[in-house]
Formats: C-alpha cells, structure tokens, sequence
C-alpha cells in the first residue's frame, strides 16, 4: 500500500552508443495522493506558491485541459480507455515545484485498488519542446517490468521509430526503484541504447525533512534543465549531433 512520501536518492544515465556518455545528480520526488488537500505543512502547498509547491495544472494527459482538477481529469481519462477506477486511489510521483519553478521529464500515476494493490500505472513523459506522451501500463505484481514502444521524441539525439522501452519498476515502500533499457530492434535484434535509473529511499512527508532537502538541494528543478542542456552540450562536443525532430503532437498516449 503506497502512502504519501518524500524520496530522495540519484538519476543515473548511461548512454552506450554510438559512444558513451554518463552522468549523475541528486534529485528527490515526492508521492502524493491525488484526493488529498495537502494541508497542515509550512513549506509545502497544492496550488499556491510556497517553498515546494505542486499545481494540478502542470500534469494531465492533455495539456492545457485545466478545467478540471488533477483526479478528476485521470479518472476521465482512465475511463476512456476502458481502466477501471471505481474506489481506486491515485498516487502521483513527480518532482515539486522549488521555488514556483519545475520540469518533469516523467512523472509516474499508481492506480491502487480498495485492497491495496496496483492495477495501472500511468508514465507521464515530457520533453523539452513542450510535448507529452502518457504510456498506460496494466499490472497486478509489485516488482514491474514490461516493455512499451518509443513515442515520444525526447532526445534529440536519438531516433523515436524502431525504438522500444524496457521497464523494471519496484513500487515505492521503504525505497524506490526505476530502471529504464532504451533499446533499438531490429531484424528481431535489440541493441542496448540507453540506460536510466532513479534509486531513492523514503523520508516522512514532512516540513522537517522539506527544510533539509531544500539547503541541500536549493535549486534542484532549475539544474534539472540546466542539466539537460549541459549534458546535451558535452555530447556535441563528443561528435554526436541532432536528430530532426518528426512531427509530434503536444498530448497524445498508448496502451500497452
């Protein structure tokens, strides 16, 4: 049974071709239950400016369709693809707002039944030229790995078409875990692209730990871009350039 938390761990990357590329940084998420006011903390606030802060607007599988609250928007859009939801609670992990600023290049929804089991997990992927893809994930196990086809344009230096994702996923309790192969297939062969991980433990959901986490990491959702910049940059200048970017619609999603 997943409950509201704070996880702070590190993002590793390695990227193996055509050549490598590796990186590390800090980072920590937050899960919250999407039913939840989030009241009762100093440093914390949904839908207001504060310290850390979590909008309901800058998540949803269309964007721009903020008429309706976060949970209300996921169940519509849980219904639409024949998801049941019905006493079902929502979680949400994602960075928060620091600052009033954030970018999550993916943010992750856990469906939980009444009897505390995940039945769908929702992978809310964005990229730096304002687009979204949501890819859909039906599961019944709590160590997750399943595979999804590329859709989304996100590096610019890697092809989307013949792209697949190959996911490994232990759900939050005490520590947390995502493991993500980026690979390209082939003739029925894969050949490994990319490598990505977030290893996090848990911290109680408090302003305490909030305090902490914000002198240790003042500016982390700003060095979030920067650092994409910046390791894109390095790339270049390791002799791998662009790739155009297809024609990609700012909300779309898939099942798999």
């Amino acid at each position: 049974m997943i409950k509201p938390s704070i996880y702070f761990g590190e993002t590793y990357h390695k990227r193996f071709f055509p050549k490598i590329h590796e990186l590390r940084y800090q980072i920590f998420q937050i899960i919250i239950d999407l039913d939840d006011e989030l009241s009762g903390l100093k440093y914390f606030s949904k839908n207001r400016f504060n310290l850390f802060s979590f909008y309901d607007k800058d998540h949803g599988p269309v964007q721009g369709d903020n008429i309706q609250i976060l949970s209300k928007r996921i169940r519509i859009f849980l219904d639409n693809n024949n998801i049941e939801n019905h006493d079902c609670k929502i979680y949400l992990m994602a960075m928060p707002r620091v600052l009033g600023f954030v970018f999550n290049p993916i943010s992750i929804y856990f469906v939980e039944d009444s009897l505390g089991e995940i039945r769908t997990i929702l992978y809310e992927v964005n990229n730096t030229f304002g687009d979204r893809h949501t890819y859909i994930i039906k599961t019944q196990k709590n160590m997750i790995m399943h595979e999804a086809k590329k859709q989304l344009h996100v590096s610019p230096f890697m092809d989307t078409k013949g792209m697949e994702y190959s996911f490994k996923l232990h759900l939050p309790d005490e520590k947390f875990q995502l493991s993500i192969n980026l690979n390209k297939v082939e003739n029925e062969k894969k050949t490994k692209y990319l490598f990505a991980s977030f290893k996090a433990n848990a911290l109680k959901f408090d302003d305490n730990e909030l305090i902490k986490l914000f002198f240790k990491l003042p500016f982390m959702t700003l060095k979030v871009v920067f650092g994409i910049h910046w390791e894109a940059l390095k790339i270049i200048f390791k002799g791998i350039f662009l790739k155009p970017k297809p024609p990609t619609p700012k909300s779309s999603s898939s099942i798999n």
